[in-house]
């Protein structure tokens, strides 16, 4: 299984979204006790959108997990990915911050994704 989860964000606004997403990924490695847990790449612009990718080490998901119990598990979304994409979310929900998250390896398994 691999050891990080890499997100697709989709931005209007990168420095703004990038800026917050960091912010809030800084605050959840300090409430599990986590060290340098994520990392983010440089944005491509097309149509419109910033996008870029946000790769997060699964051992830091898996202590939020252990901290919440059964509030993570009432999060929307099958399996610990999609629920942890809907904290994210949840977290940042803000009319300054125009974004989409989808998981990496979903998107470039998919039908019609854009990655």
């Amino acid at each position: 299984m691999d050891d990080r989860i890499n997100i697709n964000v989709s931005a209007i606004d990168y420095d703004k979204t990038s800026k917050a997403i960091a912010h809030k990924l800084t605050l959840l490695e300090e409430m599990v006790h986590g060290d340098q847990d994520f990392a983010m790449t440089d944005s491509e612009f097309a149509f419109g959108w910033h996008f870029f990718v946000v790769s997060v080490n699964r051992s830091l998901v898996e202590k939020l997990v252990e901290q919440m119990g059964a509030d993570f598990d009432r999060l929307k979304g099958k399996g610990m990915e999609k629920k942890f994409l809907t904290w994210i979310s949840k977290n940042m929900e803000s009319k300054e911050h125009r974004f989409k998250l989808a998981i990496k390896e979903e998107m470039e398994s998919s039908k019609f994704g854009i990655f």
